[in-house]
């Protein structure tokens, strides 16, 4: 005869069981962060002439030798003006007083917004995930400079998931509201990733990785806005996209650059 002693031991120990196995699932997805935030950079620009030398453009991440860094082209697409002193540079380390190091763009990649800079020190590297595409509702993370370094450069950390495998255009609800390129893009688009997660305009270049293994699977590359670029930060949509990573591996292969 099954006694209520019985049945609450049965009760206990089921949520023992889920307690637990959600501890080490969270302690776990922490270990993951740790290990990749010394990989996050910031990427940016010195301009000699400005008031503030040392900019921040957008965020960035560690991949290959540990000299190599991933980011977007739109970051670092503006030109370098030749009768000033100006070059881009990688911010590494966390606080109010993170390291400089001078980069050059070795790879370029326009339609994919991809873009490859090159330091001379070697940090931390990040793994490559595998080329072929993830799985829709796939857990992932984000770390980058949501908000730019305004009191320091201090990463943050988002959680999503995967939410679809997509065309790379934009919706709109107006057919007029469709610009040249991407009508171009309807015509021959590539597939991203769509997410369940919010991103900002400094999180541009920051990888999306495996929140159980810590591999980067795509780039932030935009966010979806629903009214002005000014109001993202008050009130973003949720739906962001990054590119698969890899169209990283593919852009390294072509410039002779070796990764995992």
């Amino acid at each position: 005869m099954i006694t209520k002693n019985y049945i609450y031991k049965i009760i206990c120990v089921v949520f023992s069981l889920v307690f637990l196995t959600t501890s080490v699932s969270a302690s776990q997805k922490t270990n993951v962060v740790k290990k990749v935030k010394p990989s996050v950079v910031g990427v940016g620009l010195y301009d000699a002439m400005s008031a503030v030398s040392h900019q921040l453009r957008g965020s960035g991440f560690v991949f290959g030798d540990g000299t190599l860094i991933a980011t977007n082209f739109h970051v670092v697409s503006e030109p370098l003006d030749p009768q000033i002193v100006q070059y881009h540079i990688v911010f590494s380390g966390t606080g109010r007083q993170p390291k400089i190091h001078k980069a050059e763009i070795i790879a370029k990649d326009p339609v994919h917004d991809l873009a490859i800079l090159k330091i001379r020190d070697t940090l931390p590297a990040l793994q490559l995930g595998p080329d072929e595409y993830v799985d829709d509702g796939q857990d992932i993370l984000m770390t980058g400079f949501p908000i730019g370094s305004i009191l320091g450069l201090y990463p943050a950390t988002h959680k999503g998931m995967i939410a679809a495998l997509t065309p790379d255009v934009i919706p709109s609800a107006n057919a007029r509201n469709l610009t040249m390129k991407m009508r171009n893009r309807l015509e021959s688009p590539f597939m991203i990733y769509q997410l369940d997660m919010t991103a900002y305009p400094g999180n541009s270049g920051s990888a999306i990785y495996d929140a159980e293994t810590g591999r980067v699977v795509g780039i932030i590359n935009k966010v979806f806005i629903k009214e002005t670029k000014e109001a993202v930060l008050e009130k973003p949509s949720g739906i962001s996209y990054a590119i698969p990573v890899k169209y990283l591996r593919l852009l390294s292969k072509k410039k002779g650059i070796a990764v995992n």
